[in-house]
């Protein structure tokens, strides 16, 4: 499908979004946050931190409050540019709730029924199967049609919610004449999925696993090394990326991903060194790495008046362009404006 409708200017859009259930992973920094960083310089681009999907799950309102403002903290402190991007809380935008509820009358309960990360979901918390997890993708599509955003970064698990908000937008156009770009998905080629150490054929996430197999980017030194000392291998000694070598090929993805090296010149580089010693190398870089921006992610969360500036500067941005399309919308619709 052919975007219908396009934003203001030659620049491409996008929208990226995280949500703040759980400490930002090593994970997320390679498969997230390093995309996003890359094209700041080069798009326009709308960031948020969307804890209006956090609520899906049961969660402190405390600890959501508390996650969301270390992720905001954390997306600085990594090299986001408020300055480059729109940077804003999602519950700052009142427009996502309003347009979520319009594009709810768009979905067909077959399409929503069909929403695998549902019924995944659902068997994760049988206790709290509710009507906001059910519609946690036209939430997701109302995100990404609000900005009129022509890219989002995704990784394979969320395609299918992307179709859904192209759908949407294709339906939508169709009834009432151009007024939704189409987005297109960005799918990062390499280093997309990282693993957990311990569990080396599962995803690293931020909540849910073992928290040994997790290198959260607040983690101290002594707890960074700790987790790559016992993290899983193999029975083997070559350091080789291949199938048959999970652990392996994680630790050279993690390591080749934060230098910016490939995996071909990381194998070569440690050609020749003992698991011990290799796991102990890609340990002492990440800890390195991540101190930096440890550094400024603690200079950044002890200054509140320079995060509620970010917020309500990012909150403006990012509701006068939301407004603009939720005002086409309800004019299209019939509603009285």
């Amino acid at each position: 499908m052919e975007n219908t409708t396009t934003t203001t200017n030659t620049t491409k859009r996008v929208f990226s979004g995280l949500k703040p259930t759980g400490q930002l992973t090593i994970g997320n920094y390679i498969g997230a946050i390093k995309n996003m960083l890359n094209l700041q310089t080069t798009h326009d681009c709308f960031y948020s931190v969307v804890d209006m999907h956090s609520i899906t799950i049961d969660i402190e309102p405390a600890l959501l409050r508390k996650n969301s403002l270390d992720m905001l903290a954390l997306f600085l402190a990594c090299g986001i540019d408020p300055q480059k991007s729109t940077v804003f809380i999602q519950s700052h935008v009142k427009e996502h709730a309003e347009l979520t509820w319009i594009l709810n009358c768009f979905t067909m309960m077959g399409e929503a029924r069909r929403m695998i990360q549902f019924r995944e979901k659902s068997k994760e918390n049988k206790q709290n199967v509710n009507v906001g997890l059910f519609d946690y993708p036209v939430l997701m599509a109302a995100d990404i049609l609000l900005y009129q955003a022509d890219l989002v970064p995704i990784g394979k698990d969320q395609k299918q919610h992307l179709e859904l908000a192209r759908n949407l937008a294709t339906r939508f156009n169709n009834k009432y004449s151009p007024t939704f770009v189409v987005p297109d998905g960005v799918f990062n080629k390499t280093g997309a999925k990282v693993f957990s150490l311990l569990e080396p054929k599962s995803k690293m996430g931020k909540t849910g696993d073992n928290p040994g197999g997790i290198i959260f980017l607040l983690d101290n030194k002594d707890d960074i090394m700790r987790k790559f000392k016992k993290c899983v291998t193999d029975s083997e000694t070559e350091i080789k990326a291949k199938t048959t070598k999970p652990g392996i090929s994680n630790l050279l993805t993690i390591y080749s991903q934060i230098k910016g090296v490939s995996v071909k010149d990381a194998e070569k580089e440690f050609a020749g060194f003992s698991y011990a010693d290799f796991k102990m190398a890609v340990g002492e870089y990440v800890s390195e790495f991540l101190g930096g921006i440890q550094k400024e992610y603690h200079r950044i969360i002890k200054d509140k008046a320079y995060l509620e500036e970010v917020m309500k500067s990012g909150a403006e941005k990012a509701r006068l362009s939301a407004y603009r399309t939720l005002d086409k919308v309800k004019r299209k619709i019939g509603f009285i404006i």
